[in-house]
């Protein structure tokens, strides 16, 4: 095989989950966060699209303010849990940049939107990948509100829009090792 494709499947097999709380804290420049933007833009899309968008955060306590207060406002009472409420507000303490990733819906409407999903998911793998390429680690989540309707909402979303996840970004010194649970075999089904 060539260098080439030897370098992709180096940087594919590379990536890992880096949860937020093994990041060591060291800012990542806003450049290297607008490149790896610049290849989640280069995502295969159908129409010409391009539903996908980001919400970037470059200070991560700001994320969690707002992630936290919107916990509390959707849990009031009895439901309200002050630990969740507080593991909010630190979620990103070792983090460099919060961001939030969205399907945008098209202005094509014969282009069902799973098909929109699926390439705004498609720049995410990009950013994710431009992010193993700078040893920028990152978590992808949908954990806590990211998921609601009140999530969408407070960040300008419109009705026919999806909150992909919130990807948390930041050095890390931690190296987790690749694995697979099923060998590839088991996944592939050659038809003559």
């Amino acid at each position: 095989m060539d260098t080439t494709f030897s370098a992709i499947a180096n940087n594919i097999k590379a990536r890992r989950t880096i949860k937020p709380s093994t990041m060591n804290g060291n800012k990542i420049p806003n450049g290297h966060i607008a490149s790896i933007l610049e290849l989640a833009d280069w995502a295969p899309n159908h129409g010409n699209t391009e539903p996908w968008g980001f919400i970037v955060f470059e200070d991560p306590k700001v994320y969690c303010e707002q992630h936290a207060e919107l916990y509390k406002a959707a849990n009031p009472g009895e439901s309200f849990n002050p630990t969740v409420y507080t593991n909010f507000q630190n979620q990103a303490n070792n983090a460099s940049h919060v961001v939030i990733a969205y399907q945008k819906r098209g202005d094509l409407p014969k282009i069902p939107q799973f098909e929109e999903i699926i390439a705004a998911s498609c720049a995410v793998q990009n950013l994710l990948l431009g992010a193993t390429a700078l040893n920028i680690g990152a978590f992808w989540s949908t954990g806590g509100m990211v998921l609601k309707p009140a999530y969408a909402e407070h960040f300008g979303l419109g009705a026919e829009d999806s909150v992909l996840g919130v990807l948390f970004l930041g050095y890390t010194d931690v190296q987790p090792e690749g694995k697979r649970k099923t060998p590839i075999e088991e996944k592939i089904i050659w038809n003559k």
